[in-house]
């Protein structure tokens, strides 16, 4: 009987570590293939032009590959969908974790997850239909598809991320902290604001980088709601194109074997790092919020 227990269990440890290991087999899987069709782009251009280059051109003849408009559109955007999305997401888990009655604290926990569940095409529908036509008479703009219709769109999509993972923080922290800070004299707001969000500060970072990696990473709103011009971006009112629109709008008219072909895989791998930089950075930030909140 204690044998035939031991081999079940040995079956189902051996069952998690290769889904485990295949996890990592495809992260290098991934790696590769990525840089093997993206690297041979440096036999036609050099590396400085591609990072540097001003024109993304692919038809002209000589075709143009140069990565800054497509990475400051990709940052653009990301740079004002977390200028809002980060001080009401932290706001909101803030009054979830602090502030809130239980009913009420179900409630908002529900609308978050719902907006969780909604299909990025929703929102870029929604961008085309209603918030663009909207700011375009508001503001008085030639077009309504620009960076602040995708920001605000991907401010949208970031929040419940944000707010979700900021409230577990603010959550965890010990209460003694709080007690501590209430038979001190302070207030209820002045222990949330100096003691239980300093404490939760790497938690809620993590959560602003993983809110950041879920903007960069999207495609389908920035495809139908930034606007498409493949220009350096100089406001929030201009269209710009991303990095994930361009591989999302061109690469089904790619020749595969051509430059162009390997100049989005190139920029894919830019991608790439960048997303792995911000997972690895989270990942840092959770480690030493778990190592402080013990």
């Amino acid at each position: 009987m204690k044998s035939k227990q031991h081999l079940k269990e040995k079956i189902i440890k051996n069952i998690f570590f290769l889904s485990s290991l295949s996890s990592i087999l495809f992260l290098l899987g991934t790696s590769f293939i990525l840089f093997k069709e993206g690297l041979p782009l440096f036999r036609e251009i050099d590396l400085k032009t591609f990072l540097w280059g001003k024109s993304w051109y692919p038809t002209y003849n000589p075709p143009e590959f140069g990565l800054l408009p497509l990475l400051l559109g990709t940052l653009w955007t990301t740079l004002g969908a977390l200028i809002i999305a980060v001080p009401l997401g932290v706001s909101a888990a803030i009054y979830i974790s602090e502030l809130a009655t239980p009913k009420i604290k179900d409630y908002l926990k529900l609308a978050i997850e719902m907006l969780t569940g909604v299909p990025s095409v929703i929102y870029g529908f929604l961008g085309i239909v209603v918030l663009g036509p909207w700011l375009q008479n508001l503001l008085d703009l030639p077009i309504g598809l620009c960076a602040l219709t995708a920001s605000l769109l991907l401010a949208l999509m970031a929040i419940p991320t944000i707010t979700s993972l900021s409230e577990e923080a603010l959550f965890s922290v010990s209460k003694e902290y709080k007690e501590a800070s209430y038979a001190l004299g302070a207030t209820r707001w002045e222990t949330i604001i100096k003691v239980t969000v300093p404490a939760a500060s790497s938690g809620i970072s993590t959560a602003v980088l993983l809110g950041m990696g879920r903007v960069i990473g999207e495609t389908m709103t920035v495809l139908m709601v930034a606007g498409g011009a493949a220009v350096i971006p100089h406001s929030f009112l201009q269209p710009v194109r991303t990095i994930t629109a361009t591989i999302a709008l061109e690469m089904g008219e790619t020749v595969v074997g051509s430059v162009h072909y390997y100049a989005l895989f190139a920029i894919a791998c830019v991608l790439f790092i960048i997303s792995l930089a911000l997972n690895l950075s989270a990942d840092y930030f959770l480690y030493k919020f778990r190592r402080t909140s013990r």
